[in-house]
């Protein structure tokens, strides 16, 4: 009876937490503070943490085809290696705008060396026709 009550609450806990993700995400790109390639991980996440959290037998075989004999804990391990993909992705785009932001600075320093060559030429020349 406690087992069922606790499989009961987890599962609650787990539905609203999943719908309350899914709307924060929406809303976040409501306001255009995340951008919508972006949160199609947050996203896809949200709905498959729904999903597996609205489907006990779907939990159950998750977690016996894993060896795990407490199904909510196969929930929590999908939770986990879901976000921690989520956050290898964001690595690589972080070092992806990394990158491209040294070029970015290299480039604007060499334009900003050869505009102070061409102003000094500029300048010597007025005062040579002065």
């Amino acid at each position: 009876m406690i087992d069922l009550f606790l499989n009961f609450r987890f599962q609650f806990i787990s539905v609203f937490g999943s719908i309350f993700a899914i709307l924060f995400v929406v809303e976040l790109i409501r306001r255009r503070k995340i951008k919508e390639e972006y949160s199609l991980l947050w996203l896809f996440l949200g709905f498959s943490f729904l999903a597996m959290s609205l489907s006990q037998t779907l939990i159950n075989k998750l977690a016996d085809m894993i060896g795990i004999a407490y199904s909510p804990a196969a929930l929590l391990l999908f939770l986990i290696l879901g976000c921690f993909a989520i956050l290898i992705h964001y690595s690589a785009v972080i070092t992806k705008i990394t990158i491209k932001n040294k070029d970015l600075v290299q480039e604007l320093s060499i334009l900003k060396y050869e505009f102070e060559e061409f102003k000094t030429k500029l300048e010597a020349k007025e005062k040579g026709e002065e």
